[in-house]
């Protein structure tokens, strides 16, 4: 298993960036890495990558404004995402953390340096949004 972790801080309020990271309706109108999203329902959702590349996300904990978690899984992979959410006034702590598990195996050495090239993408992609 692959473990990959980002901690930031995001110089907006906690409402603002919650509500970006958790609209994954508008992620198309930010998201580099994202073609399109498909709401299966309150609980499922499906990403497409830019080559139409499909992860499917279960979320599995939402407690507004301190923590969102999904399992996630594609024909590459399974996994975990945790994210937690910290109010620090006009600014917020995000710390984001993957567990995955390769479902090929000449796959593994790659997956962690895969993840966090992902993860640094993602913040960078959600403080862009929140300019």
């Amino acid at each position: 298993m692959a473990v990959s972790n980002i901690n930031t801080i995001i110089n907006h309020d906690i409402q603002k960036v919650w509500s970006i990271v958790l609209a994954v309706d508008r992620y198309t109108l930010w998201r580099s890495d994202v073609s399109k999203t498909e709401i299966i329902n309150d609980e499922q959702f499906i990403e497409y990558t830019k080559n139409g590349y499909a992860t499917t996300f279960t979320v599995t904990v939402v407690e507004p404004y301190k923590r969102w978690e999904f399992d996630m899984e594609n024909s590459n992979m399974k996994g975990r995402w945790i994210g937690i959410f910290t109010d620090k006034g006009n600014a917020t702590e995000i710390d984001f953390t993957e567990h995955v598990i390769p479902k090929k195996r000449f796959m593994k050495p790659f997956v962690k340096a895969y993840l966090k090239k992902q993860q640094k993408q993602f913040v960078i992609d959600v403080k862009k949004a929140l300019e």
